[in-house]
């Protein structure tokens, strides 16, 4: 268990706002353990306090394309990537004072927020970190866009970029996160926009403070007046913008967040419900810190004292949350050796719709006859409803398979079940279940 950080001395930087083009002074300054980040409007009457947490979110339809935070009538625009440096940084608490509306934008990264507090120095207090931790998969799409958050005993983000452009396409990132590979991989990741956007953008006093220097502008024939830090260095951008908004949460987060072009939007909605789950917790009297397990997972060898199937039909590798008699989610990870490759479209390998519905079946097994009342039983099909199937699925995808009850009874049970590869729902069916002596 590792404990709260803060800077060891007081530090201050100025600089323009990326959307509202006003200079803005800004102090950092240590702050008691427990604290969290709070920023101060030094120039308003009262000095007001805004402590970034999703009560203080502002509503993205009035402040597009960035993360800010307010209370009554005070505001500070644009913190992601201040959040972002924070998160990368390990940084708990910390007093930010702002002379103005919005966030300085550097160069459009996180890289002046890291330098001025890696100079500021670190240092660890007394108390120890809570962490926020994923029990139950979350799981938003929109607009054909998605982001999930799973259980994991660690922070690890894998994020898919895909524009319609030839330089943003089909970016993908995925890495378990840690300040070292913040610094080194995420932290000079730049902003970046369409030049067909940008004109129109300024014009709905979006992006005023943006040059070709601070921001990656993208032309028919690649960036204008700039290079890339990274090959990749669009989709390492989001990944930065994610970690920055999800900070806003309040504590770190131990979970594996999958995201499929998710902007700022999509990122509040998913922290909206993982502040709820949040309360749950804590409401039921569950700690949110580093060393409470994520629920009971299976690895196979324990899976298969529960499920009779046997290789070649057992389509489930791992059981990484399970709640015994009401939710399960489990792992496929499906590769080119898996037997139905051979005969089902050879020359272009899908994964059978049926198998990803037994796959599905054979988790909501798991969950079912896992309790002890129940083992020694088998769970036989009575129905499959509303299935759809809406992606193929191809060795090297991984499924995650995600299945709740419905309604159960002594006898029988209902469950719906999703499957999911990167995040994104290829498979679902409601299926009913009876329990048997075997």
């Amino acid at each position: 268990m590792d404990n709260q950080k803060t800077i060891e001395k007081e530090v201050s930087l100025s600089g323009v706002g990326l959307h509202t083009a006003i200079k803005a002074n800004v102090t950092f300054k240590p702050a008691e353990a427990g604290s969290g980040i709070v920023f101060v409007r030094t120039d308003l009457p009262a000095r007001p306090r805004i402590k970034a947490i999703v009560d203080s979110l502002l509503a993205q339809d009035r402040y597009h394309r960035r993360t800010s935070v307010g209370v009554g009538g005070a505001q500070v625009q644009t913190i992601e990537h201040l959040m972002s440096a924070l998160s990368g940084l390990g940084i708990d608490n910390l007093i930010v004072e702002i002379d103005n509306q919005e966030m300085p934008g550097f160069d459009g990264s996180s890289a002046a927020f890291v330098e001025v507090l890696s100079k500021a120095g670190i240092k660890e207090q007394e108390e120890p970190r809570q962490y926020h931790v994923i029990r139950e998969p979350v799981f938003i799409e929109e607009d054909g866009a998605s982001i999930m958050a799973l259980p994991a005993q660690d922070f690890k983000v894998s994020y898919t970029l895909s524009y319609n452009h030839p330089l943003l396409k089909a970016q993908f990132f995925e890495q378990a996160i840690n300040s070292e590979v913040f610094k080194k991989e995420l932290s000079g990741a730049r902003t970046f926009c369409l030049e067909d956007e940008a004109a129109a953008l300024q014009k709905q006093g979006i992006g005023c403070g943006a040059n070709y220097e601070n921001t990656l502008v993208v032309g028919k024939n690649g960036v204008i007046k700039n290079k890339l830090r990274y090959e990749d260095e669009f989709v390492r951008h989001k990944v930065l913008d994610l970690l920055g908004d999800l900070y806003c949460l309040g504590q770190p987060i131990k979970g594996h967040i999958i995201a499929l072009k998710s902007g700022h939007a999509l990122n509040l909605k998913l922290l909206r419900r993982l502040d709820q789950q949040k309360e749950k917790y804590v409401s039921a009297g569950v700690a949110a810190v580093s060393n409470v397990p994520l629920g009971e997972q299976l690895d196979i060898n324990m899976i298969m004292k529960i499920l009779p199937h046997r290789d070649p039909f057992l389509f489930v590798d791992r059981i990484i949350h399970l709640e015994a008699g009401k939710h399960a989610t489990g792992i496929k990870n499906v590769t080119i050796n898996d037997y139905f490759f051979k005969g089902h479209f050879p020359g272009k390998p899908v994964m059978p719709g049926v198998l990803i519905v037994e796959a599905m079946a054979q988790v909501g097994g798991v969950m079912m006859l896992a309790p002890v009342e129940n083992r020694g039983k088998l769970a036989f099909f009575l129905t499959i409803d509303n299935i759809k199937f809406r992606k193929t699925v191809v060795p090297g995808d991984q499924l995650v398979l995600d299945v709740v009850v419905g309604k159960i009874k002594a006898r029988t049970g209902q469950v719906h079940g999703e499957a999911l590869v990167d995040g994104k729902v290829v498979a679902e069916a409601d299926m009913m279940f009876a329990l048997v002596d075997a």
